[in-house]
């Protein structure tokens, strides 16, 4: 079989920062030091920790929007239902216009908030991409595209199977359990503070992985998969993560600001949960979903790949879930949540509260972050199933 895979840096270990760098090349330690600085200097915020100073002012800006008023008469709770489930900034998309938001106390349509799990749907549509382009085929083996993995649990898995998350890995995904993998992972990318055997960053620690053969039988939710996902992206373009979803999404939805991604010190985009934005920029990711891979006339992704993720994969898989608790016969394809519900909508979600719903059947999108005191439950995410349903319903 032919390769899809670009010459030259394709099969190389993992895209590094800058040409010819060495691996986890600039570190903390060496990034002030020649030849390193000059590219260390104009990408300081992959290095340190960073803070924006703002063009614009919080105070002149904190209420600028359209309010509440569209949905209040219908929803005349709403705005404590948003209080209640500590609403950041919500944003409402009906036939392309926004027709309502709101913004808690010191924040404003210009502020960026984590996204959390919802970065791994916006690396769905950026492999999505890739696979109309001819680049990726979802039936290969994701060792054929990373070498690197062949023997990990990963490796003869499917890039279908991961996109789905169907793959047998072994991996613990309790938030709360300091041993769990995705802690581990966390301490990798530098959420966490590191101990000592932590692999060196992200590429290293995919690696480590292991599991079954028994791969599409049963959903395992797991965060790694969407790293093994942007890695893969990296190989078939030759870009860093970060750039790819810059070139083939974000730079195309006629988003209002940057988006941000956290760096691991290999220099690895923490793709399953890192990225950053604006509620309204995120809302935009909602629209090119209902336009089925358009926006603002410009094809982005094919609408095939629109409806075979809105299509589902197999219920059967995810049975007995949390999530099947709360969306009966509900599914996960390419990275999203489908619900199997008879209005057809479905989600991206992330800890603590973010989200994309969209509502074909009101062409409405709804765009929330939130910062819940708990990572997820099954409480919060029917509650939040029953809010973007009634705002769906509500102002028509």
């Amino acid at each position: 079989m032919t390769s899809l895979l670009p010459t030259g840096s394709a099969r190389t270990a993992h895209t590094p920062r800058f040409p010819d760098a060495e691996p986890g090349e600039p570190s903390l330690e060496t990034w002030q030091d020649a030849p390193y600085n000059r590219w260390a200097f104009a990408h300081v915020a992959e290095i340190v920790p960073t803070a924006p100073i703002s063009h614009r002012s919080s105070v002149q800006t904190a209420h600028a929007g359209h309010g509440l008023n569209a949905l209040l008469g219908s929803l005349p709770d709403l705005e404590h239902r948003l209080d209640e489930s500590y609403t950041d900034a919500l944003v409402v998309v009906r036939g392309g216009r926004v027709i309502a938001d709101h913004y808690r106390d010191g924040f404003t349509p210009h502020t960026p908030h984590l996204l959390m799990s919802v970065s791994k749907s916006i690396c769905g549509l950026t492999v999505g991409t890739l696979v109309d382009d001819g680049l990726i085929d979802p039936s290969q083996r994701v060792d054929h595209y990373v070498p690197a993995l062949a023997g990990s649990a990963y490796g003869d898995a499917t890039v279908q199977h991961v996109l789905d998350m169907t793959v047998d890995v072994d991996y613990d995904e309790d938030y709360r359990n300091p041993s769990s993998h995705v802690q581990s992972q966390d301490r990798v990318a530098g959420w966490r503070p590191r101990l000592a055997g932590d692999p060196a960053d992200t590429y290293a620690f995919l690696a480590t992985l292991r599991g079954g053969a028994r791969h599409g039988e049963r959903f395992k939710y797991c965060s790694a998969g969407t790293d093994v996902l942007a890695w893969i992206v990296e190989n078939v373009t030759g870009l860093r993560y970060a750039d790819a979803v810059s070139q083939r999404l974000w730079s195309r939805l006629g988003c209002e600001h940057d988006a941000s991604i956290t760096v691991d010190p290999g220099g690895f985009g923490f793709a399953n949960g890192g990225i950053s934005c604006t509620v309204r920029d995120l809302a935009r990711v909602g629209e090119l979903m209902l336009g089925e891979g358009v926006i603002a006339g410009d094809r982005i992704v094919s609408a095939e790949w629109i409806r075979r993720t809105r299509a589902g994969g197999d219920p059967a898989a995810a049975t007995g879930t949390a999530f099947q608790r709360v969306h009966a016969g509900g599914s996960y394809a390419n990275q999203w949540w489908i619900t199997g519900s008879d209005r057809g909508d479905y989600y991206a979600v992330g800890i603590h509260g973010q989200f994309i719903w969209v509502d074909p059947a009101s062409l409405t999108v709804v765009a929330k972050f939130s910062s819940w005191p708990e990572p997820v439950t099954e409480a919060w995410n029917r509650l939040h199933a029953e809010l973007f349903r009634d705002i769906c319903l509500a102002g028509g």
